[in-house]
């Protein structure tokens, strides 16, 4: 029997966003389904676990029986047989923001967390922090929040938190995704350039953060990293109520930092008093900007001190964000998203912090869009010379990339060693090689950091039990 909110059908739904979707539409009471070519885990487990009907391959019957609203996820392109079969129909459709925005936020506090670089553990340490203070708020993360059973809650509270990317929503719908999540209280975190595929260049990724700066109403709270200059000169875009945070710079300042390996600490000062001492389980000065962020934007809520810091403490992280995962004789082996230059060298920095006496080997896939292009060939090469040690993969499939545009691995190996001559570095052309090279390159106390924003060939199944 179906459901009376109707049917809604999702293409493209094993992706991270639709697929949390999805499950926030079930748990809404919809009936749900949708299909996609990459059904595979964990995303695909997660859905049938909750009971959602996944179509494999994009085909017109796909649409079959007709569903009452289908959302279009960014992976689709108008030249796809389900997509055009859609078009000829009066099935109405939507973008994924679009949704979120309609059936998720509507009139409810919208906390959107933005910026290039630290939105997804910024955005989970958020929504612990509602959580602990008893505000049950609705969130949606785009990683895998340690502290909660999903990526996703529709949540019982008034506040929604949600992940404020500025990457486009569908070819239909060319807006950075943050446009439809109708913010009230947002935290900026930096702006940089990024998302080659889609930006030309800096100043249009400055552009796309200016609706952000638009959209947040006068009764808003823009919390901002002070000490970003790309920030400071889209401020006047803002009329909403704004907070600087930052290390020598803002309202919020971040100072006293003291580094443990199981925890960090810092003191909170606002406006030239020392506010508060808080313990947290991240690493690395940026994790604690945004930490401070996090804090800044609790404040600003009216959430008590206590209740913000238990959150801190309580927080386990985000997987494949400086996530420990193995520990095979005593080789510490982490994993971390980290695609951009900036994401680079703070997490290297962040893991020589916590790991203050271990040679820390880095080992990067290029593999986003950006990072496949040649357009950071030198900033690579001086956030990698960071790392004890460091082993590179050829670029993820660059086929569709025009040849002179096209990231070098040998290029950045070898500015790499113009940097740091004497450093232990290589470029491997298969996963079997980068195996065999940590192999003999770590020792017991060492630390292998991983870098790339997907699968990386399965190393991180198949690395521990070539160590053990």
């Amino acid at each position: 029997m179906s459901s009376k909110k109707g049917l809604v059908h999702l293409m493209g739904i094993c992706g991270t966003a639709m697929g949390s979707l999805a499950g926030l539409l079930k748990q809404m009471g919809y009936d749900v389904r949708g299909s996609d070519q990459n059904v595979y885990p964990p995303m695909s487990t997660k859905l049938r676990e909750l009971g959602i009907q996944i179509l494999e391959g994009y085909r017109p019957e796909n649409l079959s029986p007709k569903p009452d609203k289908v959302i279009v996820g960014n992976v689709m392109s108008r030249t796809h047989s389900e997509v055009q079969a859609l078009l000829n129909t009066d099935i109405p459709y939507m973008s994924l923001p679009q949704a979120m925005g309609e059936y998720l936020i509507r009139d409810r506090h919208s906390v959107v967390i933005s910026g290039t670089h630290g939105k997804t553990t910024t955005t989970a340490l958020a929504a612990w922090v509602l959580q602990t203070a008893g505000l049950h708020p609705g969130f949606m993360v785009g990683g895998v929040p340690l502290n909660f059973a999903n990526s996703f809650d529709v949540g019982t509270g008034s506040y929604f938190v949600i992940e404020g990317d500025e990457y486009d929503t569908a070819f239909f719908d060319k807006v950075p995704k943050f446009t439809h999540y109708r913010p009230r209280t947002s935290i900026l975190t930096s702006i940089e350039f990024d998302h080659a595929d889609i930006y030309k260049d800096l100043d249009a990724v400055k552009k796309a953060f200016q609706l952000l700066m638009k959209l947040l109403p006068p009764e808003g709270t823009l919390i901002y990293n002070a000490e970003d200059s790309n920030i400071e000169s889209i401020l006047s875009d803002c009329k909403a109520k704004v907070q600087g945070y930052g290390v020598q710079k803002g309202d919020w300042q971040l100072r006293g930092i003291q580094w443990g390996k199981e925890s960090s600490q810092f003191e909170v000062w606002f406006k030239g008093k020392r506010e508060d001492t808080v313990s947290s389980t991240l690493f690395g000065e940026y994790n604690l900007l945004n930490s401070l962020a996090v804090y800044a934007m609790a404040r600003s809520l009216g959430i008590d001190k206590e209740k913000i810091k238990k959150g801190f403490e309580t927080f386990k992280g985000v997987k494949r964000r400086q996530e420990i995962f193995a520990k095979p004789r005593d080789i510490t082996l982490i994993d971390d998203f980290a695609h951009h230059p900036t994401a680079v060298r703070v997490t290297i920095d962040g893991v020589k912090k916590r790991f203050k006496e271990a040679q820390v080997i880095g080992v990067f896939e290029p593999r986003s869009a950006t990072s496949r292009r040649k357009i950071f060939q030198k900033e690579f090469a001086a956030a990698l010379a960071t790392a004890d040690a460091v082993i590179v993969s050829e670029p993820y499939d660059q086929s569709k990339i025009n040849e002179g545009d096209r990231f070098s691995s040998q290029e950045l190996l070898t500015d790499i060693l113009k940097l740091k001559p004497h450093l232990q570095a290589t470029v491997c052309q298969s996963v079997g090689d980068i195996m065999s090279t940590i192999k003999r390159w770590a020792k017991p106390g060492d630390v292998v950091l991983l870098m790339s924003n997907g699968g990386f060939g399965g190393i991180y199944e198949k690395l521990p039990k070539i160590l053990s």
